[in-house]
């Protein structure tokens, strides 16, 4: 036989090995896709009951946020803080100015979006244990600076120091929620960070709430201490949790993927599971996801179907901030500004939060019932009229104690709903409607939208109420009402329902361009269905490999 019939041999052997072994992954996906379809919530659960426990215990990074979050807009009403960094007025108490307000709020803002920013880097290169582990350690230097903080510059250098690993919170502990569980329960794990921020917060309130018997600096000083309790357990922990299975594959790391995924799931006689399939879905999909994108760069974010895919996910957190979920976060400051006393004040916010955490438990039923997007748009619904609601009690006045009490019930109702739909909801959409490999990328864009909205909000939330400022009080539920109207009406025509979609068949809905109404109802064809994309695989195999075999047949000394 001569050399070059040796060649086109060797070509075409190499050439259906490919093909075959292509093929086999093909199947191999579609079984594993069948599997996770019918595997159902209780089967899921006892498979994956290691995943579940991993991904509640990275989620906890964010009751560190969401401490520190609700206790800083508290401390505006907190009178030996007041005293401490406010101006005196006119009838003798101390105000923080609306100003410092804002520039505190904001200053966390802005080292949240340096940090997401360094996220979507540092992340896709070093995995997402490594990056949370060293947003740990740099949480324990920037607390010493917030707590030996004795002005308010020190005081905002903290704060935009210390919001830099938070931003890195915000994103790897969704994303991880999302890649480490299957399809039936992404929802609970991804809105169980919601939880986790309401947990924060309830605790932040009923420490200040504790702290209202003392009357010097250490009652403000103490609660910023107890944020050094989080950091060396979390680091311990999550050096311990195996990695992301689909950043592993991503990194064509396949052996230490299956590895991850053993160490993910428990192994019981009553449940087939089958490691090597599993990882060929995520294979599957994240070799069509290569096809359909360039890179994975922060501008791909924005070529073909991911544009759609990247307006869904930054409008959907923005919709967090604009549905007036701004009133919650100033919630013990507004209760001030209506009316009520200082300790009414911090027990009507420790029972909010209380309220809040009920509300993320029952929107895990209430999802499993109506569906993502059901739940997104009904909740804006039931909020624009709630904060109407707000708004017409204002015009009964700040005397009036009946009024006072309704604005607080209706602002409980308020949180209660938000944190049963739009609140938690909002986790689980942003990060199952992103492609797999753009990911970490398109979270971090969206949290920065949200963020940069938040920047926003703290401009003008703090003069609606500041009684130096604006001074409307309750009737700025009439602009959040407006606002939330808008962002129900960009709800109903543009955003999708991902329930019970894996990841390939989401892939597939947003290429082929199926509108937001009709995403619930669209059957999408099985993967080892599509032969011709075989085929093209295959052809475009050969043909690099008859390119390298030509190159060397003319490199071949006669």
């Amino acid at each position: 036989m001569s050399s070059t019939a040796k060649d086109d041999h060797a070509i075409e052997r190499v050439a259906v090995m490919g093909a075959n072994v292509h093929k086999s992954t093909a199947h191999e996906a579609a079984a594993a896709t069948d599997a996770e379809h019918n595997m159902g919530l209780l089967k899921s659960l006892k498979l994956y009951r290691k995943a579940c426990l991993w991904s509640i215990f990275l989620s906890t990074c964010i009751v560190m946020e969401g401490f520190d979050n609700a206790f800083l807009a508290s401390l505006f009403a907190f009178p030996p803080f007041q005293r401490h960094f406010g101006v005196a007025q006119p009838n003798g108490s101390y105000e923080l100015t609306a100003a410092w307000q804002t520039g505190l709020t904001n200053g966390v803002l802005a080292g949240q979006i340096l940090g997401l920013f360094a996220n979507g880097i540092i992340a896709d290169r070093f995995g997402y244990r490594k990056t949370l582990i060293g947003a740990l350690v740099g949480c324990i230097g920037f607390i010493f600076i917030i707590f030996f903080s004795e002005t308010l510059v020190q005081l905002l250098i903290g704060e935009i120091l210390i919001g830099i690993p938070w931003g890195v919170f915000q994103t790897l502990t969704t994303t991880y929620a999302a890649e480490v569980c299957p399809t039936h329960l992404r929802a609970y794990l991804t809105t169980y960070v919601n939880l986790c921020w309401v947990m924060g917060q309830f605790l932040a309130s009923g420490v200040l709430r504790a702290m209202l018997a003392r009357d010097d600096k250490w009652g403000y000083k103490i609660p910023f201490a107890l944020q050094w309790i989080w950091p060396v357990p979390l680091i311990i922990g999550i050096w311990l949790a195996p990695e992301s299975p689909w950043w592993l594959v991503r990194r064509g790391r396949l052996e230490e993927a299956k590895r991850s995924l053993a160490r993910l799931t428990t192994r019981n006689s009553e449940i087939p599971f089958n490691p090597d399939e599993t990882v060929s879905m995520m294979i599957h999909t994240n070799e069509m996801e290569k096809e359909l994108l360039s890179g994975t760069s922060y501008t791909d974010l924005f070529k073909g179907a991911n544009l759609r895919r990247t307006e869904i996910v930054c409008v959907t957190w923005m919709i967090q901030t604009l549905c007036g979920a701004t009133f919650m976060g100033y919630s013990t400051y507004f209760y001030r500004q209506a009316g009520m006393a200082i300790e009414n004040s911090f027990s009507m916010s420790l029972g909010q939060y209380a309220l809040g955490a009920v509300g993320t438990v029952s929107s895990w039923f209430f999802m499993q019932w109506f569906g993502r997007r059901t739940l997104y748009l009904s909740g804006q619904v039931i909020m624009c009229a709630v904060l109407l609601a707000i708004g017409c009690a204002a015009f009964a006045g700040r005397d009036n104690v009946a009024a006072q009490w309704a604005i607080g019930s209706l602002l409980l109702v308020y949180t209660f709903t938000y944190d049963a739909t739009v609140g938690p909801v909002c986790y689980s959409l942003v990060a199952e409607l992103t492609s797999t490999r753009l990911r970490t990328k398109s979270v971090v864009l969206a949290r920065n939208m949200y963020n940069i909205v938040g920047i926003a909000t703290n401009i003008i939330t703090p003069r609606m109420l500041n009684p130096t400022e604006w001074d409307w009080g309750a009737k700025s539920g009439f602009f959040w009402a407006g606002t939330c109207f808008l962002c129900a009406v960009w709800t109903f025509f543009r955003l999708p329902e991902p329930k019970g979609r894996t990841y390939g068949e989401l892939d597939v809905l947003f290429e082929s361009g199926v509108s937001a109404r009709k995403f619930k109802s669209t059957v999408v064809d099985r993967i080892d269905a599509d032969s011709g994309g075989r085929e093209s695989a295959a052809e475009k195999e050969k043909a690099s490999l008859e390119e390298v075999m030509v190159e060397r047949a003319h490199s071949r000394p006669n």
